[in-house]
């Protein structure tokens, strides 16, 4: 029995209540899984084979580079997915390919990446395998609704010797065993309709996980993810270097010319020895919003003194549109991450407002199961792909200095969802 108790004004849910909504969610998420995913798993298979075996003719150079980065896609909104439906985090092991790469050399790129293969292969697995798993999660939480229908009169219309489960209803008295069977399947739909769906999740993962030893994907991704560090860190410098000589290192220097010239003038024209100072008050000033500003770009003084919520809060106020930020962080997390999370948001919202033509945008920030999650959702024209040279291209290479993770949900039309995972504790 479902009770619902009153405290103050907050009303809380008894277990039984809440376990009964995750059943129904998951058999709902379960015929959605049958029913919208399984007509991909087919199309992106059938494309994939004429695709490939193209290539020796030379069409498939053309097509082979559309067709695996729409394979692509679909695996990535599944991986999404499973981490958001089913806690199932599965990795994103893609080789990254050149940006100015031509279609012979994208194909076979694409081709040699183990990656790719993987998502050949579940393909068909998700289409029998991982349908039948969906769709019992689905079955199972409805099938016990037809015991009660029989016993409560559905038995009289239904053909002789009707079967439900191991139950033959001939009558009234078997109507009611049905039911009893029924009953049972009800309870054990409680455990088992979210079992089964975790099961697809975990099935997809364990076929779209990469096939390489822990180890060996581990100095992969290390090596990888330092280059991209490195490279990273040099850009960044440079960037500091140029931004001190145009900005406020000319200022100074304009500063001390003018001092100069303030000394020569002070007895002769004091009139424009006052000029010269007020110039160089302004210059002073003009000088240290520089250097704020080129703090804030290296680390926003906010990030560090009130943490990772508040930063992207003041980041927020900033933008044109309308956002919406909930946080829900008991707790900081290293400094290194904290900024890496604050730059990635930062570059989501950037794209966000240059390209997605969106007027509201909902950033959502949480911390459970180890991870930092942090969701960016627009309701703009969608679209949007991570891909060699674009935003969301350095934004994946920053979280994969930690192990982080960025999956995007970008259908024509939108909305687009960004997500951004970073295994963390918090202090």
């Amino acid at each position: 029995m479902s009770i619902e108790t009153k405290s103050g004004t907050r009303w809380t849910r008894t277990p039984a209540r809440t376990r009964t909504r995750a059943v129904a969610l998951a058999a709902v998420r379960g015929l959605a899984l049958t029913f919208i995913a399984l007509p991909g798993a087919v199309l992106c298979f059938c494309l994939s084979l004429v695709s490939i075996a193209l290539v020796p003719i030379g069409i498939g150079i053309v097509t082979t580079p559309w067709v695996l980065t729409g394979v692509r896609k679909f695996a990535d909104w599944r991986r999404l997915l499973a981490a958001e439906w089913g806690g199932v985090r599965i990795q994103r092991g893609y080789r990254p390919l050149p940006a100015d790469a031509n279609p012979w050399a994208r194909t076979f790129g694409m081709l040699r990446d183990p990656a790719t293969w993987r998502d050949v292969l579940w393909l068909p697995v998700d289409m029998t395998a991982g349908a039948v798993t969906a769709l019992l999660a689905f079955v199972l939480a409805l099938y016990p609704l037809e015991g009660f229908a029989i016993a409560a009169g559905l038995w009289r219309v239904l053909p002789d010797g009707y079967w439900y489960g191991f139950v033959k209803v001939t009558g009234q008295g078997s109507a009611l065993f049905a039911a009893a069977l029924g009953a049972v399947l009800l309870v054990a739909s409680h455990w088992l309709t979210p079992l089964l769906l975790k099961t697809h999740f975990r099935l997809t993962g364990a076929i779209l996980g990469s096939g390489r030893t822990e180890l060996a994907e581990r100095v992969r991704v290390l090596t990888e993810t330092r280059r991209d560090a490195v490279d990273t860190s040099a850009a960044e410098l440079r960037r500091i270097e140029r931004d001190l000589h145009d900005g406020a290192q000319a200022r100074l220097v304009a500063m001390g010319m003018d001092l100069g010239t303030i000394e020569a003038l002070l007895e002769k024209d004091p009139a424009k020895a006052r000029e010269l100072l007020a110039q160089a008050r302004r210059s002073s000033a003009d000088a240290l919003t520089e250097l704020r500003e080129l703090v804030r770009g290296i680390h926003p003084p906010v990030l560090a003194e009130r943490g990772l919520g508040d930063a992207v809060r003041a980041l927020a106020l900033r933008l044109p549109v309308t956002v919406e930020v909930d946080v829900e962080l008991p707790g900081r997390a290293d400094a290194p991450v904290e900024s890496a999370a604050y730059f990635a948001v930062s570059e989501v919202l950037t794209n966000a407002v240059k390209h997605s033509g969106a007027d509201r945008i909902w950033i959502d920030i949480h911390h459970g199961e180890g991870l930092l999650r942090v969701s960016v959702t627009d309701n703009g024209k969608g679209g949007a792909a991570i891909g060699a040279g674009s935003g969301l291209a350095g934004v994946e290479r920053r979280l994969g200095t930690f192990d982080g993770v960025l999956a995007v949900s970008s259908p024509a039309g939108g909305p687009t969802m960004v997500t951004m995972e970073i295994p963390c504790v918090l202090s």
